[in-house]
This record gives structure tokens, C-alpha cells and sequence, in this order.
């Protein structure tokens, strides 16, 4: 990783650490700090992994939001859950500690607490079987992107997704924020939306998508969906 894209990460980091308490108004809050400190650990962790095990990944991901090859219907896509990503953060941040609306029992703190890390590793155990993992939809054909099968995608077709929506679930508990929680379904449907836009590319590019999804039947949870 550049030195470049290492500044871009760390200003990346530190927009999200103001954003959040610029929100709530202080920076007596533990909470925040809390999911400053797993959201800054898993990242290192995750990044470190793929520096060491799949650069050619890593540099993908590193890649931004907007890729040459990019299906256009993701390009709309990732602008809208960028902007609707930082007023979530905001909202939160409003919600708990400037404007006190929401009162959580402890032990959901807690819960958010340990559904982070959780959702981390779902992600983690993605990338290491699927080198593919690209933030956008694209047939990475000089790669030689083919179907991949095996670990989590055995369970459900799109893993990272899985965990991702674990992740965020955690947040808004952890953060104490009602108004966060109410916004999930949201996040759930744009996952789903995009998840449609995902397979459309995937069955016209890759050669034995078809048969894949035919044989692993659910696409995000295990007997649900």
C-alpha cells in the first residue's frame, strides 16, 4: 500500500472520528471511543492481513468507490450509501449524546460491543477465501474472476454482505442510538437492491454462477433469504 493511499486511509479514519463526535457535541463519550478504537483495530487488522496474504485484494479494495468497469446502476448505488453512511453517523451522534433521545440498557452496549468484531471476522473470513472481493461490482477478467464456492460461500452467496449487516447492527447499539436502529432497514433493503445488481453481472460473466446460486440456495441469511 502507497504512501499516498495510506494518507488517504488515515484522513478517511479521522473524518469518521469527527464526524461522529462533532454530532454528538462531546468528547466525553465512551461509546464513541469504544467504536473509534474496534473500527480502527479491525481495519488494521484486515488491511494487514491482505498487505501480507493478498495484495492483488488489498489493492482492489483500496481501489475507491468508483472503478473503471464499474456496472453504472453501482455507481448510483455507492453514491447513495455514502451520503445515506455519514448522516447515519451523524444521526447517532445527534441522537445519543447531543439530543439525549435514546436510553438503552446496558447490556445492548455490550451486545453492540462484541457484534462488531463479529462482523469483522464474517468479512475477514470472505476475503480469505474470495481474492475477487472488489468494493464494486466489476467481472474482474484479468484476474480471472471465477465462482468461488467454498467456506462461507457454501453457506450463503454473499458473506461479506452477512457480516457487513452484523456490523452495523452492532454500531447503532454500542453507540445507544434508537433512531440508529430504526434506520437498519434501510441499510437492509439497499443491501438487497445491490445484491440484485450483483448477481445480474455475476450470471452474464462468469461462467458457473447459475449452477452456484442453484446448489446454495440462500443469498445473505441461512434459511431465511
Amino acid at each position: 500500500m502507497t504512501w499516498t493511499k495510506s494518507a488517504s486511509a488515515l484522513a478517511w479514519v479521522a473524518f469518521i472520528g469527527i464526524l461522529l463526535f462533532a454530532s454528538a457535541g462531546t468528547l466525553h463519550w465512551w461509546a464513541g471511543w469504544v467504536f473509534m478504537v474496534e473500527f480502527i483495530i479491525g481495519g488494521i487488522a484486515v488491511t494487514a492481513w491482505l498487505a501480507r496474504h493478498d495484495p492483488e485484494l488489498l489493492k482492489e479494495r483500496m481501489g475507491g468507490a468508483f472503478q473503471k468497469g464499474q456496472v453504472v446502476r453501482d455507481r448510483v448505488f455507492m453514491g447513495f450509501i455514502i451520503v445515506f453512511w455519514y448522516g447515519w453517523l451523524a444521526l447517532m451522534g445527534f441522537d445519543a449524546e447531543r439530543w439525549h433521545l435514546s436510553h438503552m440498557p446496558g447490556w445492548l452496549a455490550i451486545l453492540g460491543t462484541l457484534l462488531i468484531p463479529l462482523g469483522f471476522y464474517v468479512v475477514w473470513l470472505t476475503f480469505r477465501e474470495n481474492s475477487f472481493a472488489a468494493p464494486v461490482i466489476k467481472i474482474q477478467e484479468e484476474r480471472g474472476q471465477h465462482v468461488i464456492s467454498t467456506g462461507p460461500y457454501a453457506v450463503v452467496r454473499h458473506p461479506m454482505y452477512a457480516g457487513a449487516l452484523i456490523y452495523l447492527l452492532g454500531m447503532p447499539l454500542l453507540l445507544g442510538s434508537w433512531l440508529g436502529v430504526l434506520a437498519l432497514p434501510l441499510f437492509v433493503v439497499a443491501i438487497g437492491t445491490r445484491i440484485f445488481i450483483e448477481e445480474a453481472a455475476l450470471r452474464e460473466g462468469i461462467p458457473g454462477y447459475d449452477a452456484y446460486a442453484a446448489k446454495v440456495r440462500y443469498r445473505l441469511v441461512p434459511g431465511v433469504w
